[in-house]
């Protein structure tokens, strides 16, 4: 494995080793050289797409710096001009002529020849579809779209609520909701959610403009509506829209008891007359919260420890991106919300951004987001951009099978055997919890989006109903019928990543059956991990999965098949 100091990106063979991203009148001619290169062969045609790759490469990387630069230091007007700059004067430039270019290639009588190498067909499967939804009247569309989703990152990061004279993040006043005095929880509840429906109207006004803005692109493309064109848009080549629906149905019929059965045994064991919102993250025995780490540095020291006891690649992995200041764990004002692992296309040593407290969520974060940083390294060496860019389903694979394989050495974080079950159990309850939110978030998107002139009373009904199909029949929300309304205002994905949530699910499905491989037998499911990251996108999703030794299946017989699993291992601890 290499160290910091080894890791370079590769020698660049079309664009000068100094070049750099400034304006579009820079970029242009090597646009132009490649539409009026002449390709004689297939080997013609093999560098084409390489040096097609290395450009797209430097330009992904230039707009990521951008967009972490911007999240780290939302208040930054200088970070945010600069990477608006991108979105208004490069990216409607490169557009256009990136359709020529997969036209250009499509039409080579070559190309069926390199279509018979490796994951050269996956490729042009996608470049054939980008072709199929490209309109040219799109373009100023998604500039549109692009400036109006920055707004929930500056809503959200500028939102904070004070608690004991002390200013407080929402994550960090989120820590508190695991206080074992009921009064404060309930007043940090009322306190976080009265913050939130402060800028309800502002975040309804903006995903009312996103819903008419993606509503056009699609129609302008030929589809009746955004989730058609963006089930065509993810290249979702596997499963459907009744695929979707058939998983909401599974999750609702195999988890929703199993949800009750939690939430009655947590209000027994809290001796509460009626279980409130507040109620849901404190430990059902009063114990106070488990605190894993007191600082970023020391999250960052011992999740090297957990991945290099894995694996010691995996703990050189993240150790190198410690050394190359790639990571920003800490929460603070003025920084956006959430946490993400974003890729880095050309050096192929990736950036992760965190919102940490101190609470087992977020080590568990950044076991997440570990294994999306894992799925870069390991797919680094890769010839092709275009291979290294993973489906979300894959993508989260990576991260969500390293949650449950990081398991074993969670005694970095917890001495105490007993502390340690506990993280266990915890976690392992909180994945049975998560699948019906992500059914909740997928099913209100089909909703919104094959009904795009609804009313806001009619999206305040149609969430309600969908919150009340998937949620537990136990915990009380009378009197917070408003604060229920809004709740969806909180899930970043509807206004930066549309129709990016039912991978969580189906990824998450993944993830359990790659941990029951583990356990299993250790060394063949850790290979088998490994084994199917490293393919990238040179394989459909189903292949991937079964590399891995899984299946890409969410059919009810085979997820009640892993919650099974899970309840088992739940009964052991």
């Amino acid at each position: 494995m290499e160290t910091a100091e080894k890791i370079t990106r590769p020698q660049r063979k079309f664009l000068p080793e100094d070049f750099k991203v400034t304006v579009w009148e820079d970029l242009k001619p090597y646009f132009d050289a490649l539409l009026e290169r002449e390709l004689s062969s297939a080997e013609d045609l093999k560098k084409w797409f390489r040096d097609r790759s290395e450009l797209e490469s430097v330009i992904s990387e230039d707009l990521a710096w951008r967009y972490i630069r911007m999240t780290c230091y939302t208040e930054n007007q200088e970070y945010r001009t600069h990477y608006q700059d991108f979105i208004e004067n490069i990216q409607p430039k490169i557009a256009p002529v990136s359709d020529k270019l997969n036209r250009k290639a499509a039409e080579s009588p070559f190309l069926s020849e390199v279509a018979q190498l490796p994951g050269y067909d996956i490729m042009i499967r996608n470049l054939r579809k980008e072709i199929e939804i490209f309109r040219e009247e799109n373009v100023p569309l998604f500039t549109a779209i692009n400036t109006e989703t920055q707004k929930y990152g500056q809503i959200s990061g500028a939102m904070t609520v004070e608690v004991d004279g002390k200013e407080l993040t929402l994550q960090q006043a989120g820590v508190l909701l695991m206080s074992t005095d009921r009064k404060v929880r309930e007043e940090v509840f009322r306190k976080i959610a009265a913050r939130r429906l402060a800028d309800k109207d502002a975040l309804n006004d903006s995903f009312t403009r996103l819903v008419e803005l993606r509503h056009q692109v699609a129609i302008n493309a030929g589809f009746k509506n955004f989730r058609d064109y963006m089930f065509k848009a993810l290249g979702r080549f596997d499963y459907t829209v009744q695929d979707c629906f058939d998983f909401h149905k599974a999750i609702e019929t195999e988890t929703l008891p199993i949800l009750d059965d939690f939430a009655k045994a947590r209000k027994e064991s809290l001796k509460v007359d009626s279980l409130r919102p507040w109620d849901k993250a404190v430990d059902p025995e009063l114990r106070p919260p488990l605190k894993p780490f007191g600082s970023g540095e020391e999250l960052t020291e011992k999740t090297i420890e957990v991945f290099r006891r894995l694996d010691p690649y995996l703990g050189d992995c993240l150790a190198i991106m410690r050394q190359m200041g790639h990571l920003d764990l800490e929460s603070r004002k003025g920084k956006a919300p959430g946490g993400y692992n974003y890729p880095l296309a050309e050096i192929g040593v990736p950036f992760i951004f965190m919102n940490a407290t101190s609470t087992l969520r977020d080590m568990v974060t950044i076991m997440h987001e570990g294994g999306h940083a894992i799925h870069n390294f390991l797919t680094r060496e890769l010839e092709l951009n275009d291979f290294k860019s993973t489906p979300s389903e894959v993508a989260e694979l990576a991260s969500m099978s390293m949650e449950l394989l990081s398991m074993d050495h969670w005694d970095v974080f917890f001495e105490d055997e007993a502390e340690l079950k506990r993280a266990r159990r915890e976690h392992l309850e909180d994945i049975i919890e998560t699948l019906p939110w992500v059914a909740t978030i997928d099913q209100f998107q089909h909703w919104i989006y094959e009904h795009p002139t609804h009313s806001l009373e009619e999206r305040r009904a149609a969430w309600n109903e969908i919150f009340g199909r998937f949620s537990d029949r136990v915990t009380d929300w009378s009197g917070l019928e408003k604060e229920r309304d809004y709740l969806w205002q909180k899930q970043l994905h509807l206004y930066e990543v549309p129709f990016y949530y039912i991978e969580y699910g189906m990824a998450q499905l993944g993830a359990i059956a790659v941990w029951r491989n583990f356990r299993r037998n250790r060394e063949e499911g850790l290979a088998g991990y490994r084994r199917a990251l490293a393919l990238g996108y040179m394989k459909s999703i189903p292949e991937v999965y079964a590399a891995a030794g899984i299946r890409f299946d969410f059919s009810r017989e085979y997820i009640r098949e892993l919650m099974d699993f899970v309840r088992e291992e739940l009964d052991d601890l």
